[in-house]
């Protein structure tokens, strides 16, 4: 009995780290919805900034909208619909998800797509998704790689409410190591269309609990796991996005009440975003200012 605890405890050892390497205030939720729920644009004519959400089937795009649904509302709902192991996408059409706040939403909205699949012919084409960083793609989209550049549902004209602000890659840590090259050669093409645009980019690394048991034991665990610093830096070194710009989370999944260290993570990472794309939104007035 005695060994085998000490066997636990120095497999512990070896995959955590002595200090966490972010700070995390997990009995900060209530500043970080306050803050988020107050935010106030640095452009007062746009009304909200747009984050695209793409990934690959089953990172859990449609998940991480509703997670951020569910802080907001403090209920878990499921507005956006998820799939439940499905090897195909779930997400047929381009809509765009809004967070209740009281009677208006909140100054920032959510794009969900179809997601990437390695054939060519299934999931979402990168060509749509470059016309939905522009703000081209029409609400209602069908997602139908067959058809995909035609000038199917495209717009002719886009307004800064249709614009992408940030474009937000959803990767699952338990998976990030077995993803398809195909699927990352049509995330470095729309990473290189995002950039051209000068579109910031970030990634919510989902399933931390499902790639560390560590911290599915423990989800405060999360910046002292070893497992999980390395995931991220694969993420980071397979689509190019700086580890800064990296959030790990846990969606909820199986839960039927709120938690707030699930929150905290969640209220963490979309703060973040947030910010990144304001960022965006301020430079776009003052190049509007200078007449650029």
């Amino acid at each position: 009995m005695g060994g085998s605890e000490s066997t636990e405890r120095s497999v512990s050892t070896v995959q955590e780290l002595d200090q966490p390497w972010r700070t995390t205030h997990w009995e900060g939720k209530e500043l970080l919805e306050k803050n988020l729920r107050e935010l106030e644009l640095s452009d007062s004519n746009v009304k909200y900034v747009r984050i695209l959400l793409a990934g690959e089937v089953g990172a859990g795009k449609s998940s991480f909208i509703n997670s951020i649904n569910s802080v907001f509302q403090g209920r878990i709902t499921t507005e956006a619909l998820a799939d439940a192991g499905f090897s195909r996408s779930f997400t047929k059409t381009y809509r765009t998800y809004y967070i209740s706040n009281g009677q208006s939403v909140l100054p920032f909205v959510f794009n969900d797509i179809m997601g990437l699949e390695s054939e060519e012919a299934q999931g979402a084409h990168p060509e749509d998704i470059a016309k939905s960083l522009e703000g081209l793609l029409k609400e209602g989209h069908n997602f139908n790689p067959a058809v995909s550049g035609k000038d199917v549902d495209y717009r002719s004209e886009t307004s800064p409410e249709h614009l992408t602000y940030c474009l937000v890659y959803v990767i699952a840590a338990d998976k990030v190591s077995m993803m398809n090259q195909e699927v990352f050669k049509k995330m470095k093409y729309i990473r290189e269309k995002a950039s051209s645009l000068e579109i910031p980019q970030a990634i919510i690394m989902t399933k931390v609990d499902e790639a560390c048991p560590l911290v599915q034991k423990d989800l405060r665990k999360i910046y002292t796991s070893k497992k999980i610093k390395e995931k991220m830096q694969e993420c980071s070194n397979a689509v190019g996005v700086p580890v800064s710009h990296i959030f790990p989370v846990k969606n909820y999944h199986e839960e039927i009440d709120p938690e707030n260290d699930m929150d905290v993570l969640i209220l963490r990472a979309l703060t973040q975003i947030v910010h990144i794309a304001d960022d965006l939104l301020k430079r776009k007035q003052r190049d509007a200012e200078a007449g650029n």
